[in-house]
């Protein structure tokens, strides 16, 4: 059985879903696919069932009524991976924001001793395409928040390009894993670093979605602004067990 798998959370992504499961399917590795929908209403779950006639083996979805947020689709998706022993078990959006081949660079930190890898925007410089520069500076400065509030030494904090090693997944709790939008990436890898793991960041190219709708809100960056002063605040009273 291979070894990788790939979670891709989706609501609305009929532009993108197909092209995006054709391209990790060509790639010359044997990475899996799970598709986790929050009941989209566009016809994407439609399209992947199609695609599961053609990809028996190799295709997944789970369904969730409705929009329940990025962070329970991951947990959700998690869990189906880690009951079914998958070694490497990643992130990734499936709007091309992030480039499949980039995969292996994930894959590849881990297999040389990182716990979990981070496909980083910020490592090296500013390596973000198609955003405006408004976007940009948020993002970069929601980093730099971060570190300052948490302690993290981590560029891209708000990173949802990941790899995690099986052994990460299963020690950190997840359901005390509580924020489930854009806070949840930084949480996920504070957890992570509190447990005692390695990240390491990859350098990798962000290219925004030429196809489809954003999913970012001014909720989900009041949801981050907040989320960490009261993640780093409950981290006080909470023991984290190295794994």
């Amino acid at each position: 059985m291979p070894d990788s798998i790939v979670i891709i959370p989706t609501y609305n992504e009929k532009e993108n879903i197909e092209r995006m499961i054709r391209k990790v399917f060509s790639l010359p590795y044997d990475f899996h696919i799970l598709v986790i929908d929050d009941g989209s209403p566009d016809g994407t779950q439609d399209i992947i069932r199609g695609l599961q006639a053609e990809f028996p083996e190799n295709l997944f979805m789970e369904t969730r009524a409705g929009k329940q947020g990025l962070g329970t689709a991951y947990i959700h998706g998690f869990r189906w991976s880690i009951a079914r022993q998958y070694e490497y078990i990643f992130e990734m959006d499936a709007d091309f924001s992030h480039n499949p081949d980039d995969l292996f660079k994930l894959r590849e930190a881990c297999i040389e001793g990182a716990d979990a890898a981070i496909g980083s925007r910020y490592i090296n410089g500013v390596n973000v395409v198609n955003w405006p520069m408004s976007r940009v500076l948020m993002s970069y400065f929601a980093s730099v928040y971060v570190r300052f509030i948490t302690g993290i030494n981590i560029q891209d904090a708000t990173a949802g390009f990941m790899c995690y090693k099986r052994k990460v997944l299963e020690t950190v709790q997840l359901d005390k894993i509580k924020f489930v939008g854009y806070a949840f990436q930084i949480e996920m890898k504070y957890t992570t670093i509190k447990h005692g793991f390695k990240l390491v960041e990859v350098p990798i190219i962000f290219t925004d979605r030429t196809a489809g709708t954003s999913k970012m809100s001014t909720r989900i960056f009041r949801e981050a602004f907040w989320g960490v002063i009261q993640m780093r605040i409950n981290a006080i009273f909470r023991k984290y067990p190295e794994g």
